[in-house]
């Protein structure tokens, strides 16, 4: 069978340390086994730990889609509670996720819930799972079909380090008595360990020339709607911006009044990233004149001023600061596919390739690239927001360059 969605979005999930009985109330129609006390029981224990996390939205999503898989399989297939799983069963599961049924297999993202007869209630078209297309595949009209589904290796660890810590959580419930996850001796057969290092994705210097003189085509065209695109782009390059730090969430909404002027008069721009922690920018030169002309577009003073609380990116429509990454992502998307079209008119197609399956974060990645070249990698780690050095290290190049100039010349007859 097709399980039902057993947990909601954050904002319409009521708090289950308090109000835990009307949740399972409203699921009970749906899913009959919360009439069993062990199972409500299992339920709840797995709400309170989920909504732990409520302080991000993406990490409460996370760990809401990985329980969740874990309950419903525990409930439907092994077909006990997930407090009474063992080594061998959590290794059952994992196989599980690594190839579920087709019948458990979305082939688009839909609502988890809908309103019925005013109340939230499961929708019968979600699926645990979903199958997804690369970006270059859906462009060139593939869509996703539920038997081409496959977990990344990525996927896996992040399943088995929230399983972790969800039984962990478990102990000190007194709810087990030991955490079968950290039982699993071998996890090297579902993961794989990396021994070279993964090359860095980004964009070519040519590739980004041709994506910021588009930004700056658009907005000579249209300012009242481009002089954002064009302050997006570099600010996403030139602060090594991930994409969650440009829009308002739960936690932080960024203001003009976080590019602040220390007492050496020099630029730095406060962001709220990973973890909650804040860190400060270098902002360059050229970054501050970007911010100048982005200002001077929406008739605000050349310079921001201490404790300014103007949006940073504001909303297309309505007042207020963007919330929506999709937005950002389909603003950044388009530039990328214009861009792309310019180079192809330039009969540049091969060098163009990689915006046609280039991300936003790639513009991260390639703004720390580039700068870890001519800077202290010290100071871009700071820019940056890694937590060590090693992440750091990751976009160094020389040592693939050194690699491989030293092994070019190779000969298939040696003398």
């Amino acid at each position: 069978m097709t399980p039902f969605a057993l947990i909601d979005n954050l904002e319409h999930l009521p708090n289950p340390f308090t109000q835990f009985e009307s949740i399972a109330s409203n699921l009970q129609a749906y899913t009959p086994l919360l009439n069993d006390s062990e199972y409500r029981r299992d339920l709840q224990l797995a709400l309170c730990f989920i909504y732990s996390y409520n302080g991000s939205q993406a990490t409460f999503n996370s760990y809401r889609r990985e329980v969740e898989r874990l309950l419903l399989w525990s409930w439907h297939v092994n077909q006990c509670p997930s407090t009474q799983l063992r080594r061998d069963q959590i290794e059952e599961f994992i196989h599980f996720c690594m190839a579920p049924p087709e019948t458990w297999i979305g082939t688009k993202n839909v609502a988890r819930f809908k309103l019925h007869m005013g109340e939230r209630a499961p929708n019968t078209t979600w699926r645990p799972f979903v199958a997804h297309v690369s970006k270059l595949d859906f462009k060139d009209g593939d869509k996703p079909k539920a038997k081409q589904h496959s977990l990344s290796q990525a996927a896996i660890r992040a399943t088995f380090s929230i399983l972790s810590s969800y039984y962990g959580f478990l102990m000190q419930e007194d709810a087990v008595q030991q955490n079968p996850v950290a039982l699993i001796r071998q996890k090297s057969k579902f993961v794989k360990k990396e021994v070279t290092r993964k090359q860095v994705r980004r964009i070519s210097n040519l590739q980004w020339d041709y994506v910021i003189e588009t930004a700056e085509l658009l907005a000579e065209e249209n300012p009242m709607v481009h002089e954002r695109t064009l302050f997006i782009m570099n600010a996403l390059l030139g602060m090594y911006l991930r994409i969650s730090e440009l829009v308002a969430d739960e936690r932080s909404a960024p203001v003009m009044g976080d590019f602040i002027k220390d007492a050496d008069g020099h630029w730095w721009f406060k962001v709220l990233s990973k973890g909650n922690k804040e860190r400060l920018v270098a902002v360059s030169d050229d970054m501050l004149s970007s911010l100048i002309r982005y200002r001077r577009s929406r008739d605000l003073p050349s310079l921001p001023t201490i404790a300014e609380n103007t949006p940073l990116v504001p909303k297309t429509r309505g007042q207020g600061a963007m919330t929506s990454s999709r937005q950002v992502r389909n603003i950044v998307q388009a530039c990328f596919d214009k861009a792309y079209e310019r180079m192809c008119e330039d009969g540049m197609q091969a060098d163009a390739e990689d915006l046609r399956v280039a991300t936003v974060h790639w513009l991260r990645h390639t703004g720390i690239s580039e700068d870890v070249k001519t800077r202290p990698k010290e100071h871009v780690r700071e820019d940056a927001g890694h937590a060590s050095m090693a992440t750091t290290d990751k976009y160094i190049d020389t040592e693939y360059r050194e690699r491989h100039a030293s092994g070019r010349k190779k000969t298939l007859r040696p003398n």
